[in-house]
């Protein structure tokens, strides 16, 4: 049986997309959650090694925030309930191929993935931009953005 995904505050520098990310969507990201002063939605991350599965847009966002901490949902990445298809037509895209470009830095085009989780959801978590600006366990210094 899968494991719920488990929700964790974490450092910038442990995350490592694997695809590209459209500027203007970042834009509209950074003052969708500067307004709201929160984000609606955690970063779904394999556990272990910090790959992005979904939320790349989200993670440019908050790095353009300057945020010290980013929420995520770590899940095992190799259970069968998480599934990874793509966007639009093309080959399949295998998880080992994922992880290998996420570390080598070759990323895919921006939407190239898919992640589907089928296993237990977790429960809604918002999180605000105070929670995620201020120092906590596992934080790195990370500069403010001065716009």
């Amino acid at each position: 049986m899968s494991q719920a995904p488990e929700f964790r505050l974490v450092a910038p520098s442990s995350l490592h997309p694997h695809e590209r990310v459209e500027e203007g969507d970042v834009r509209l990201l950074v003052h969708q959650i500067r307004t709201q002063g929160m984000v609606m939605e955690p970063i779904w991350v394999a556990a272990g090694d910090g790959v992005i599965l979904n939320g790349h847009h989200r993670y440019a966002a908050l790095r353009e925030l300057g945020v010290r901490r980013v929420p995520v949902w770590e899940v095992d990445y190799f259970d069968p309930a998480m599934e990874v298809r793509r966007w639009n037509a093309g080959p399949p895209v295998d998880k080992k191929d994922v992880v290998r470009r996420a570390r080598a830095g070759s990323l895919f085009p921006p939407k190239t993935t898919r992640h589907i989780w089928r296993g237990p959801a977790p429960e809604p978590h918002p999180t605000t931009l105070a929670e995620l600006q201020a120092d906590g366990p596992n934080t790195e210094s990370v500069p403010e953005r001065r716009e």
